[in-house]
């Protein structure tokens, strides 16, 4: 056997115990842990542009997620999801276009108008939004 296949090989064997770790997490239950529990949707990171005092342009984050303890309205709102996060994004992005310069983000006005819209999507009451974090950048 020549020293190449043999280096390989040998190198084959100290890596494939560590391969088949890579995915488990190290407290030995199965798959990832989500947050907020089973009737928790985490939404991913809304975005838009706000132009800040001097004329510079800044970016407006949202973190938020639903809560729907109703199993039927969970599992539709899961295959409503691109629809609610585009009105999100929607809502978020003319928003930060008319927002004033130096006040900080109306958190009121945000929760209520993404409230509405997860209403309007999903066509009846039950999800709850939480806001995680406004910032300004």
């Amino acid at each position: 056997m020549d020293r190449r296949r043999l280096l390989s090989l040998a190198l084959f064997a100290a890596l494939a115990p560590a391969a088949a770790w890579a995915g488990k997490p190290k407290d030995g239950s199965e798959g990832d842990k989500k947050s907020g529990g089973t009737s928790y949707i985490a939404i991913a990171t809304l975005t838009a542009t706000v132009v800040k005092p001097g004329g510079r342009r800044g970016v407006m984050t949202v973190d938020c997620g639903l809560d729907i303890p109703d199993k039927a309205l969970h599992d539709k709102t899961q295959l409503l999801l691109p629809r609610l996060r585009a009105a999100y994004i929607q809502t978020v992005q003319i928003y930060a276009a008319g927002m004033p310069q130096g006040p900080p983000p109306s958190i009121d006005y945000l929760s209520r108008e993404l409230q509405r819209q997860t209403d309007l999507t999903l066509g009846a009451p039950g999800a709850k939004l939480l806001l995680g974090s406004v910032l300004l950048n």
